[in-house]
């Protein structure tokens, strides 16, 4: 096979042969360099907090965090009682990306048998007016219909929107209704926020 291919060609067919190889091996490359920067646009704040309740209470407030009202009259980031504890979550988005935020209960309340209403609703800090303003929440993490609340005693969500360039605190306001059942043990809710860049 090499001497019928080498016949074939002849000389100057493999020196050709040859000096296109040479050529492909010399022919001038480029490349780019991508650096690649993750950016964090959700900041958790209050992991934890404790809650009294009490047997046939009915349209009742509590905040995540905090048992009684929002924290103070200054930022959360500055409050008297500082750090992550005044402030359910944050939210800092630069020019390139907005970010959505769904909110949800790990299990709906309404397993737990003793609450007959937990509407959650959402708080922003307004630093104009310098207090607590309720957020829109949405049916989606792209707009969709608003709507006035998230029923925890269902599987039921919602999304805060946010826009570029924007650092907001959140709180979360729950309203609720504990008259089903004379239970007497502590037990757990979880809120499950999930961040979506958009």
């Amino acid at each position: 096979m090499g001497r019928k291919l080498r016949a074939a060609l002849g000389i100057k067919g493999l020196l050709c042969i040859a000096s296109l190889a040479t050529i492909a091996l010399a022919l001038v490359y480029y490349t780019a360099v991508v650096t690649i920067t993750p950016v964090q646009q959700f900041i958790i704040g209050a992991t934890t907090d404790d809650w009294t309740v009490y047997v046939n209470d009915v349209d009742q407030l509590r905040y995540l965090p905090g048992e009684g009202t929002p924290a103070g009259s200054t930022p959360p980031g500055t409050a008297p009682n500082g750090g992550s504890s005044t402030f359910a979550f944050k939210v800092a988005t630069d020019a390139g990306k907005a970010c959505a935020v769904n909110i949800t209960l790990t299990t709906p309340v309404a397993d737990l048998a003793n609450f007959s209403k937990f509407e959650i609703r959402v708080m922003y800090w307004d630093t104009t007016t310098v207090k607590w303003l309720d957020a829109t929440i949405w049916d989606a993490q792209t707009g969709g219909s608003t709507k006035t609340y998230i029923d925890g005693l269902t599987g039921d969500f919602g999304y805060i929107q946010q826009p570029v360039s924007t650092s907001l605190y959140y709180l979360i306001k729950v309203t609720y209704s504990y008259d089903i059942a004379d239970y007497a043990t502590a037990f757990n809710v979880t809120f499950s926020y999930t961040p979506l860049p958009q």
